[in-house]
């Protein structure tokens, strides 16, 4: 006796399995109520983990890690393009490391063009002179990812940038999102009055065009100061616009807690208003502030390296990512020397780490994405 068609053959091939379908692997991206599936969500989180740990340890270790001073600069290789690095044979390994690299050397002073000199070596050895990975000889020039029109090396460059481009995000959203979170919690809680003057200087400063008021602020930034003045000015002004955003929603959530039966327990028990708020409200508001503070730490670093990049942020010496990227706005530059790109995939690249990071966690955090027995 034939058997009866299954109900995944009866509905056809695109339809969606019903409860207790087999499904092959593969078959479905996402889950019914449009959820990442935990194994795909587990990957994304442990992936933007990882790339995110390795750019702020080498951001941490930038002296172990960068072949040159950030300022250094080798004359006799401007615009040098990146040296190219190749697996020694393991015969060598002994004798020269396990990596090695053709040194360049110039042959079209005018036109900047360089090709390899194959008639001599340089043997890359881990720990070498104190560097993660380095020549033996501080005379031999290696530079992975290029250099600029000064011959600075644009890899030692852009490990020293990553500690103001990184940093500048974490630093920023814990003044904006501390300040938001106070301002919001307060609101929410007392009411009336004080929340009617609160919520209406938020939308005030919401309202305000964010870039544009942000760029009228840095302009006022006085020239002569120093790279930690310069840093902590531009920290405040990013702040001191993207706290509003934060206040209203911590605020929105906070009229709601206040009414739960343990904070009115709290009140009912004399405990103090103040005590009430940070001790039983405010904890309760640390699953969007976690989500919130991952999602707007990007922000911050798109903020510095727009200002950086118009000349507004920080400035030579010192350097960051948005500043390194000043030179690809002369497209003859970028056509010549593509490899000057290098810090904007940085930016772009810890920009998705940071979002992917973000939305996992609001996904593993939200009480609606939780399954009920």
């Amino acid at each position: 006796m034939p058997e009866p068609p299954s109900s995944a053959s009866r509905r056809g091939p695109a339809a969606i399995p019903e409860p207790g379908d087999f499904v092959q692997a593969g078959e479905l991206s996402i889950e019914p109520d449009g959820r990442i599936p935990p194994r795909r969500a587990r990957l994304q989180i442990g992936l933007s983990g990882a790339v995110l740990l390795v750019f702020y340890l080498t951001a941490v270790f930038a002296p172990w890690v960068a072949l040159y001073p950030p300022g250094e600069q080798h004359r006799h290789s401007p615009n040098a393009p990146p040296t190219l690095v190749h697996p020694n044979s393991p015969t060598r390994w002994m004798s020269e490391g396990l990596l090695f690299v053709y040194p360049r050397r110039m042959t079209d002073t005018l036109r900047r063009r360089y090709e390899e000199d194959r008639s001599h070596r340089i043997g890359l050895r881990f720990g070498a002179r104190g560097r993660l990975l380095a020549p033996e000889r501080a005379s031999d020039e290696v530079f992975l990812l290029g250099t600029d029109a000064l011959g600075r090396d644009l890899f030692s460059r852009l490990v020293y940038g990553s500690r103001v481009s990184l940093s500048i995000g974490i630093v920023g959203v814990v003044i904006s999102l501390g300040l938001g979170t106070i301002v919001g919690v307060i609101a929410g809680y007392v009411g009336g009055r004080t929340d009617n003057l609160l919520m209406r200087l938020c939308e005030i400063l919401m309202a305000l065009p964010s870039f544009y008021f942000l760029l009228a602020l840095a302009a006022v930034i006085p020239p002569g100061l120093s790279p930690a003045a310069t840093f902590m000015l531009i920290v405040v002004l990013m702040s001191f616009i993207r706290w509003a955003g934060f206040a209203r929603v911590i605020r929105g959530m906070v009229g709601g807690i206040r009414e739960l039966e343990y904070v009115q327990a709290a009140r009912a028990l004399g405990v103090p208003d103040l005590t009430t708020m940070f001790r039983h409200v405010m904890p309760a508001t640390l699953s969007y502030t976690v989500v919130a503070a991952t999602l707007a730490i990007p922000g911050f670093i798109l903020g510095e390296s727009a200002l950086s990049l118009l000349g507004l942020g920080v400035q030579e010496p010192s350097t960051s990512w948005g500043s390194l990227l000043a030179d690809a706005q002369n497209l003859k530059n970028l056509d010549k020397y593509p490899w000057i790109l290098a810090p904007g995939v940085c930016i772009a690249i810890t920009t998705m780490a940071f979002n992917f990071l973000g939305d996992r966690l609001r996904d593993r955090l939200d009480p609606r994405s939780v399954p009920r027995p």
